[in-house]
């Protein structure tokens, strides 16, 4: 989502950040250096008392906001440029199954829950850099990602898949089946947080795992962070999906959100905050799908 701020007086707009509103209620796209340039010529031919007129209205004025693009441009300014690394870079190179499942589910009403595509490609990235072979996921939804990643490791690989919905888990199942992967993975119908500790049960599952990703509620994200901290191996990498929350995280108050981003904003915020201050991960946090924080294992 776009959103452009202006100032008014009254019912006149003045000027808007990177774009120039001219007389006709027209809007002009200009570079942001070629709408500086603009301005100050603008205020050249402006007369000594109508620059007072306007800088000294600032007190007055109101700040208005207008929202530009509302489609599903994930964190890019518009749906133009996300659908440009789309079909660019991420379509091309997108295994035919994995599609198949992604158009299968674009018309669930929870589609969104879904890892985003250009996400799925970068974690499929990071599991041939790390030679990942043992993997945990947190967070299964229909198995866009549980696909792609049994898809990515070799044929001997594990995946422990853990989500509380089967039903939605059985959506993907057969493409998962169709693709002769189902051997790799194991699901497991369960709050995560009772399979974490039952694995940690057994001291030989310590940092055994290569790659972790947890794509789940905010609430205990911290507590999934401390579990897989010992779960999985030094160097070894968990990625946190959502971790801007469609950009809410930047606002003070969230109470201009969607409804659905009001939910858990306080709690990814708070986890933002944490990871930041974990000096037992190198971390990167990156503008793909909903926001995704990569977290490397130092010690």
């Amino acid at each position: 989502m776009e959103v452009i701020f202006s100032f008014t007086q009254g019912s006149a707009p003045i000027f808007m950040e990177e774009k120039l509103l001219h007389s006709e209620n027209k809007v002009e796209h200009i570079p942001f250096v070629c709408f500086v340039h603009e301005l100050i010529q603008k205020l050249h031919s402006f007369s000594h008392l109508q620059l007072q007129d306007i800088f000294g209205g600032f007190a007055e004025m109101e700040p208005t906001a207008k929202v530009v693009s509302c489609g599903p441009s994930g964190l890019l300014q518009s749906d133009e440029l996300y659908n440009y690394v789309l079909t660019t870079s991420v379509y091309p190179r997108e295994e035919e199954i994995l599609k198949e499942l992604r158009e299968t589910i674009a018309n669930h009403p929870q589609s969104y829950l879904a890892t985003a595509p250009d996400g799925g490609q970068f974690i499929a990235l990071l599991l041939k850099l790390l030679n990942a072979k043992k993997t945990i996921e947190v967070g299964v939804f229909t198995g866009y990602s549980l696909l792609l990643t049994a898809l990515t490791i070799p044929h001997d690989g594990k995946i422990i898949a853990i989500d509380v919905d089967r039903e939605a888990y059985e959506i993907g199942l057969p493409f998962i089946k169709k693709a002769n992967v189902e051997h790799k993975i194991d699901f497991i119908e369960s709050q995560a947080l009772p399979v974490l500790d039952k694995l940690l049960e057994n001291r030989e599952n310590e940092s055994s795992f290569d790659f972790a990703y947890v794509d789940a509620d905010r609430a205990n994200l911290k507590n999934y962070h401390e579990r897989l901290l010992m779960l999985v191996r030094v160097r070894g990498v968990i990625v946190y999906d959502n971790t801007l929350w469609g950009g809410t995280v930047a606002l003070a108050d969230p109470s201009s959100a969607h409804p659905i981003r009001q939910f858990a904003w306080k709690d990814t915020i708070e986890f933002n905050k944490m990871i930041a201050g974990d000096l037992r991960v190198d971390i990167s946090q990156v503008a793909l799908g909903d926001g995704m924080t990569i977290c490397r294992r130092i010690c």
